[in-house]
């Protein structure tokens, strides 16, 4: 398990009957911290703990364990962003449990996920996911049951950052006012986009991202791979761990945006108007996730390019494929254009999220890159 230090101190807290009934892991994408929060609610809800050395763990045979294995424990509720489905009417309440079949699929194939996979799994197309305002009526609902199994109840909301705010109101007074013998995990990325209020009525434990030699030495020894390749691939991670996963057998999208990229660097570069055309006409194709997931990977695109000029190896980021491309690319980047690039992916990126016509941003970018890439 990745940050072992940290599930310690939820632990010891907990043996020492000191633990907080609101406990914010705050830290980077891919820092494992909703793993360990999934661990902790294991042994929270485990009927008869083992100890094992100088820490308790989950039995995984009593029956608070079976149901745990399936995360469909009743006493374990959790909240997590989601979108309206396609066949809900104007009246239907928004919330988590629309959505817990597939984020129980997804739970049961890995603790280590981000919002790019849960999409994925949602089947996200334009909308942008939230936990809506009707999830704080569902969660005082929940809360105001007994206990079905007379111990612990464990709340975990995942991206705490995403809640509407009427939401957020809601659960200020669920935190102010919690029921007994309940905790509530939230497990963020972006804690600064928490309600103030709800933030001080919360632990914060910082979560760091993993260090590179740890990352490596669980991608040879759970994955199998080679001494230099798991080596690259952390390095190539920063920290996420997700992106880690994903390195090993590079997806479709990411494939393609490379490929993308690529071919409007090309098109750019050789004023192929025509082409350039053709190229914004495919990504307007794309749902508007999709198209600002392309823009994010652009921008850390340019940025890779424009540090591979200073000749430091340790400073990059890139698989093999995009260093390959980059050795060729990287040289139409530089001081007197990578402010003015990065501004106008960062501007159709806004223009994208404020859904405006996607075949006018990108056909706009496009031409802007041609002036941009002789400067």
């Amino acid at each position: 398990m990745f940050q072992q230090s940290l599930y310690h101190q939820l632990q010891s807290q907990w043996r020492a009957g000191r633990l907080p009934h609101a406990i914010l892991l705050d830290g980077p994408e891919g820092a494992g911290h909703m793993a360990v929060a999934l661990d902790f609610a294991r042994l929270l809800l485990c009927e008869t703990p083992q100890q094992h050395g100088e820490e308790q763990q989950a039995c995984g045979t009593c029956p608070g364990c079976a149901m745990t294995h399936k995360w469909a424990h009743p006493d374990l509720h959790f909240v997590f962003p989601v979108i309206r489905p396609k066949n809900a009417s104007s009246t239907t309440s928004v919330v988590s449990d629309l959505w817990l079949k597939e984020w129980r699929k997804m739970l049961s194939e890995t603790t280590h996920f981000d919002l790019a996979q849960w999409e994925m799994e949602m089947g996200i197309e334009n909308q942008q996911p939230q936990i809506f305002a009707d999830e704080s009526d569902e969660l005082v609902r929940k809360l105001s049951l007994t206990p079905s199994q007379g111990g612990w109840r464990v709340v975990v909301v995942w991206l705490p950052e995403l809640m509407h705010p009427a939401c957020a109101n809601k659960l200020l007074k669920l935190l102010e006012e919690p029921p007994t013998r309940t905790v509530f995990l939230l497990v963020s990325h972006r804690a600064e986009g928490i309600l103030p209020t709800i933030l001080s009525r919360t632990q914060r434990l910082a979560v760091r991202a993993i260090p590179e030699a740890e990352i490596a030495e669980h991608l040879r020894r759970e994955r199998g791979i080679s001494p230099e390749d798991a080596a690259y691939v952390a390095h190539t991670a920063q920290g996420n761990y997700v992106r880690a996963l994903r390195l090993l057998s590079v997806g479709h999208d990411e494939q393609e945006f490379l490929d993308m990229f690529a071919l409007l660097m090309r098109k750019c570069y050789l004023r192929d108007i025509k082409e350039m055309h053709a190229w914004s006409e495919r990504v307007a194709s794309w749902g508007r996730e999709r198209q600002k997931a392309f823009l994010d990977y652009a921008l850390r695109m340019v940025r890779e390019n424009f540090i591979m000029n200073f000749h430091r190896p340790e400073l990059n980021y890139m698989t093999r494929a995009e260093e390959e491309f980059s050795v060729r690319f990287s040289p139409f980047i530089n001081e007197g254009n990578v402010l003015g690039i990065s501004d106008e992916l960062a501007l159709a990126r806004r223009d994208i999220a404020q859904n405006v016509n996607a075949k006018m941003v990108f056909f706009d970018f496009a031409l802007k890159m041609i002036v941009l890439l002789i400067s």
